[in-house]
């Protein structure tokens, strides 16, 4: 009782010189109190407020990144020693309403550390603890939120930095794992209707690289691309190179451009931004556009042979302006080949529309390196209808030849639709079909077996005749072919290549045999 009454004592004396001290005086006592606690604790505390400034309201990406942390290497990680006491589980109304309007599963809620509550890290053998404080401002319903680190004080200098680093990392990975992806496209953007813009929708496109019918050499040469692209950021820093990647995938109608796009997405989990060039009005609004991508992102130009007319003749503009600048360009024609490619389209300008050289700004000018991570992916169907100057390394660094199916394809496409596999007879057959000059995209292979999914044997074989009958018409029109170069010495079509002795010889003894059974006939 005594004890309790000190107590007491000591409280109402601390009350009454809070009401008679002046408030500066409080709050030196305050600090020099806190000094004194910091002076003998073990312990160093930093802290991560929410916002930064005295305004709070600028984000603080370190505050995020924590709040990551926390969730993907110690809420859920069953190895983390003792689990905290309270966890805070939430589901944002937007996802249910989502999940609830699809078919796919049900998104988990996100799981916080509740508010004054602790959680323990250990990093390089020592001991970090992070606190969650969450203090209601006077006369207001808003919070301020803050996490506290506290580190041993003797190696918190050295150990801060890398923590913090492992920190970052991890929740880097968890941020690009997890986030929510969009489909964005351009709207059309009229002369004088305002900048032009982007609308989105959410990217569920299912293809991924275990679903495409690839070469398997093409495929895990994809593969190691693209993810030493991902990791690339320290690479590209330490070369001076912006971190952006250029792709050109080009192939006959069919050959799986678009699914191998969506699987480009989605192994490395970016947003996908389809530029649609007839849309857009001038190269300003084209600029306009590239500046609203996000990083982490594919920027797709679909068919762009035929967005716009990108090519010309290059001699006649050279012509044109040695005539119109002489004197300035006597001894600098072929000077570099930056200078030439930026200048092509500059006749172009006719109604201030989209020029290849407003392309190929876009797509290695000093503008197209205003963000990060980015990979700029071109397809065509006619690689040789489109400028050269857009195709050298730097604007399109890898270029992608997608044709018709091969056995390794044809074989798992079919084990993928119907289920069938291994040594069928039918699959032997199609695959000597195949090789012997019979052609059929993935698109054509996978309709004959998306007709006939619910009889697999069927489905076999009606693609085993459908690729026999192509070959029996491509050796039906190599033998017209040969036959008619035979009988006049040349080609009977522009760029097509004479026959070897061989092939000759196989002719001739064609002909031979039809002539012997056309006279036995008479």
């Amino acid at each position: 009782m005594e004890f309790l009454s000190q107590m007491w004592s000591l409280l109402g004396l601390l009350t009454i010189l809070q009401n008679v001290l002046p408030t500066q005086l409080l709050s030196l006592l305050h600090s020099l109190w806190q000094s004194l606690q910091d002076s003998l604790t073990p312990y160093s505390y930093f802290d991560v407020p929410e916002f930064l400034g005295s305004a709070a309201v600028e984000p603080n990406a370190l505050y995020r990144h924590v709040n990551l942390y926390l969730h993907r290497s110690l809420l859920l990680s069953s190895s983390s020693s003792p689990p905290p006491p309270r966890l805070t589980l939430s589901l944002p109304r937007s996802a249910a309403a989502a999940a609830a309007s699809s078919s796919a599963a049900p998104a988990p809620p996100s799981v916080s550390l509740s508010p004054n509550h602790s959680v323990a890290d250990v990093f390089n053998g020592h001991r970090a603890v992070w606190t969650h404080h969450a203090d209601t401002l006077q006369d207001s319903l808003e919070e301020r939120r803050s996490f506290s680190l506290r580190l041993p004080k003797r190696h918190a200098a050295a150990l801060l930095p890398a923590y913090l680093a492992h920190l970052a990392a991890a929740a880097d990975h968890l941020e690009r794992s997890s986030r929510a992806r969009r489909l964005h496209t351009n709207a059309a953007s009229p002369r004088g209707a305002g900048a032009a813009a982007w609308a989105s929708v959410p990217f569920c496109h299912p293809a991924t690289f275990d679903t495409l019918a690839l070469d398997p050499a093409l495929k895990a040469r994809l593969l190691a691309d693209l993810t030493a692209f991902a990791d690339g950021r320290e690479f590209y820093r330490r070369t001076g190179r912006p971190w952006k990647r250029g792709y050109l995938l080009h192939g006959p109608p069919g050959s799986g451009k678009s699914s191998l796009i969506a699987a480009m997405a989605n192994h490395l989990r970016y947003d996908v931004f389809d530029l649609e060039l007839t849309r857009v009005s001038t190269n300003a609004d084209l600029r306009a556009l590239l500046i609203q991508t996000t990083n982490r992102s594919l920027i797709v130009i679909e068919d762009i042979d035929c967005s716009l007319h990108l090519t010309g003749d290059r001699s006649e503009r050279l012509h044109k302006r040695r005539k119109l600048h002489a004197a300035a360009y006597d001894d600098d024609d072929d000077s570099s080949d930056s200078d030439d490619d930026n200048n092509n389209g500059a006749d172009s300008h006719r109604g201030n529309k989209v020029t290849l050289s407003g392309l190929l700004n876009f797509t290695d000018g000093l503008w197209s390196c205003c963000g990060e991570e980015r990979i700029i992916v071109f397809t065509t169907n006619h690689v040789d209808g489109i400028d050269p100057a857009l195709l050298r390394p730097g604007r399109m660094d890898v270029h992608v030849r997608l044709d018709a199916c091969g056995g390794h394809a044809m074989r798992e496409l079919v084990q993928r639709y119907v289920g069938v596999g291994g040594d069928h007879e039918m699959l032997d057959a199609a695959e000597d079909s195949i090789r012997g000059g019979a052609e059929m995209t993935p698109a054509e292979v996978g309709e004959v077996l998306l007709r006939n999914r619910d009889e697999p044997e069927t489905a076999v074989t009606e693609l085993a005749a459908e690729l026999k009958a192509r070959r029996n018409a491509a050796d039906d029109l190599q033998w017209e072919d040969s036959a008619a170069e035979l009988s006049d010495g040349s080609p009977t079509k522009k760029g097509r290549k004479g026959l070897g002795w061989e092939g000759k010889v196989r002719i001739l003894g064609r002909l031979r045999s039809l002539t012997k059974s056309d006279s036995g006939r008479r």
